[in-house]
């Protein structure tokens, strides 16, 4: 006999499928049958219009949307069905919600036809969420089985069914279509996104591969092209990861600069290292775009934790004026780069090692400045940051899985064997050493300008987010790339750089590993596994610099040709 949780999940997994309506129902093919699913396979089940709609990114489509010229109604049409074959074929979503997203659409469209103007800058553009934004008559499992039919695990109250996360009161402010929820790895604490609900989350790109985590339906979602933008979440790399193992950009802000006010998450109340919020979408006009529609909402009116920090052009600007592309040619000059190939501690693959020497060249190419960045080292940084993941011993988690009796996934299971818990004292003692590290990585940082030739010290950091482009299935052992980022709280974008091919991307025999978990790492790459995955790499910039970050990062897309 199943127990009541194998009941209870297979239920939910069932109700969700049964969401999809049965002229969008497709026979999956095994994995090995179809490694990739994007382009021209999903093509198949789509109309020409539906395909013009779905691969034009989020800032064309409101374009079309503002001005009236596309219904809110046929482009969010186009994106259900689009997000319903992607779950078909990577269990990418946890919730869907497809007729009261066509509800507000018709709605949106009224609203045109009655004033000629849109409702705000988001008008008619679908946007996607990660299972930890409350949605009103939306359940939030964030994959738990225990917290299916609750409100995070307890019992539903006449709130609950209408309780939104602050988010999310904003982006309908702004005239967005939310239309789906995707998943998440219990926990929220894997690069791979798998639960006992939907269980687990492929690659679209490549199906012996992993979308990432804890973003991982956002990633596959997106790379699917079943949502034009999405919002997830990074406390180790949460974004990035998924935004560069499906191709997409991706940003993980400073903390304090979008709101989270509202929103579910574990272990909450762990303030070391903060969750925050983010986009990664198809484009960096697309990112940019729902990030200044957010702002202009004054987040901080409604968010304690939110900074008063409205947009400010003057740092793409000064971006803008160095490569040229605006003002007059007496302002160009040179951008400054750190390359940061490897921390010493886990070496990259071949794949992304060649990714790093891609952008390298080009940007060497066009004039600007590449140093090597030898910053302090890493090790002390990552020991002191992943403190904060198992601060209260594992409480928090344990306690929602004996909701249910559910097993923990093996990508977190060590969750299981924690026992000890911080002290007061203890915690404190670590927050005084990440304040001290802090302080060590901003003086090294400031000391570049010595070596940088232009009078600044580096714009941004090269470096991979991850030792792989993509993780095989429970083989996601080293988080170093990503997790740095968090635990200086720095800003940080993805880009998308080339695919492996297993005639060039080969094994290098001769390399030898720094230990056994680097070891571990090398060993899992196979060039025929991960023939045609997405490599990317991360440039990482100083705190809350989101803009300058995201016009460096359009730029450094658009020199290598993405």
């Amino acid at each position: 006999m199943p127990k009541e949780w194998e009941t209870l999940a297979k239920k939910k997994r069932e109700a969700i499928l049964e969401a999809i309506p049965q002229e969008w129902r497709i026979n999956n093919p095994p994995n090995d049958q179809q490694l990739d699913v994007t382009g021209a396979y999903i093509h198949q089940y789509l109309t020409p219009r539906e395909v013009e709609i779905t691969e034009t990114t989020a800032d064309d489509i409101v374009k079309q949307t503002t001005t009236g010229r596309w219904s809110a109604e046929e482009v969010t049409r186009a994106f259900c069905h689009r997000a319903a074959l992607a779950h078909q074929l990577t269990n990418c979503l946890h919730e869907i919600f497809f007729s009261a997203a066509l509800t507000t659409a018709k709605s949106l469209d009224a609203h045109y036809a009655q004033h000629n103007k849109p409702l705000g800058p988001l008008h008619g553009l679908p946007i996607s969420l990660k299972d930890q934004f409350h949605v009103r008559d939306v359940e939030t499992t964030m994959g738990y089985v225990g917290w299916i039919g609750t409100f995070e695990g307890r019992e539903r109250t006449a709130k609950s069914p209408i309780f939104e996360s602050e988010m999310v009161r904003e982006l309908r402010d702004a005239g967005a279509v939310l239309f789906c929820k995707t998943a998440v790895p219990h926990t929220l604490m894997s690069g791979e996104t798998v639960n006992n609900i939907i269980g687990y989350t492929w690659n679209p790109r490549n199906r012996n591969l992993s979308a990432g985590g804890s973003s991982g339906g956002e990633g596959a979602l997106i790379g699917l092209r079943g949502s034009p933008v999405g919002f997830g979440t990074d406390i180790g790399g949460s974004i990035r990861i998924p935004a560069g193992f499906n191709g997409l950009y991706g940003i993980r802000p400073s903390g304090g600069r979008l709101p989270y006010e509202g929103m579910a998450n574990s272990m909450d109340g762990q303030n070391s290292v903060l969750s925050v919020v983010g986009p990664l979408g198809t484009s960096v006009a697309g990112l940019r775009l729902v990030i200044k529609a957010l702002l202009e909402r004054r987040p901080w009116l409604y968010d304690p934790l939110v900074l008063e920090l409205p947009w400010r052009d003057e740092l793409e600007r000064e971006v803008s004026e160095v490569t040229g592309k605006v003002g007059d040619a007496g302002m160009v000059g040179k951008l400054c780069f750190g390359v940061f190939e490897s921390d010493g501690i886990v070496g990259p693959t071949p794949p992304v090692r060649r990714a790093v020497k891609i952008v390298v060249e080009k940007l060497k190419e066009l004039g600007h400045v590449v140093v090597e960045w030898k910053p302090p080292p890493h090790k002390a940084i990552l020991s002191e940051g992943m403190k904060s993941w198992w601060y209260d011993g594992g409480h928090d988690v344990k306690s929602v899985f004996a909701l249910s009796g559910e097993p923990m996934a093996p990508q977190v299971a060590f969750y299981q064997d924690l026992e000890k818990e911080f002290s007061g004292s203890e915690i404190a003692a670590t927050n005084v050493r990440l304040r001290q590290l802090k302080k060590e990585y901003m003086d090294y940082w400031n000391s570049t300008e010595t070596v940088t030739g232009t009078g600044r010290p580096v714009d941004a950091i090269i470096t991979p987010l991850a030792p792989f482009p993509a993780a095989r299935p429970e083989m996601y052992s080293y988080y170093g790339y990503s997790t740095w980022v968090n635990v200086l709280d720095y800003t940080s974008v993805v880009v998308p750089v080339t695919n492996v091919d297993k005639e060039v991307d080969l094994v290098d025999k001769d390399y030898v590993p720094i230990d056994e978990g680097d070891k571990k790492v090398y060993d899992s790459y196979d060039p025929e596994i991960y023939d045609g995955a997405h490599v990317s790499l991360q440039l990482v910039g100083r705190r809350l610099q989101e803009e300058k970050m995201l016009a460096i990062a359009e730029y450094v897309g658009k020199a290598i040709g993405k």
